[in-house]
């Protein structure tokens, strides 16, 4: 139970991402959250909504594994799924900000350690 909790913290977290990226990049939220103007998001748009996409296929397969009846092949599921927004969160972290590691990354690692304990 614990572990479905976290992962679908998860997972409301790249569903949150997603919006944030693929419709309020250029709304002022978006703006303020990336620090841009609004020459820059609007250059930028067709990008964000790019990785707001591979946000929301995060999202599928973390709710995918939450409720696939097979618990052998769920928990599978979801260390790739977690593994997957770890590594993202690593690349962000080094390439944009050491930042989204704590608000992107740790709680997948978190999960990920539920997971791997249960």
């Amino acid at each position: 139970m614990i572990k479905n909790i976290l992962i679908g913290l998860v997972a409301l977290l790249h569903t949150y991402f997603l919006v944030l990226e693929m419709f309020l990049w250029t709304k002022p939220i978006g703006l303020k959250t990336f620090a841009m103007d609004a020459e820059q998001a609007a250059k930028t748009a067709v990008l964000a909504g790019n990785q707001g996409l591979y946000n929301g296929f995060l999202v599928a397969g973390l709710v995918w594994s939450m409720i696939h009846p097979d618990s052998v092949f769920a928990k599978q599921l979801a260390i790739f799924f977690l593994g997957c927004v770890i590594v993202a969160a690593l690349y962000g972290a080094y390439s944009v900000n050491m930042r989204i590691f704590f608000v992107q990354g740790l709680p997948a690692v978190i999960a990920l350690a539920v997971v791997l304990l249960s």
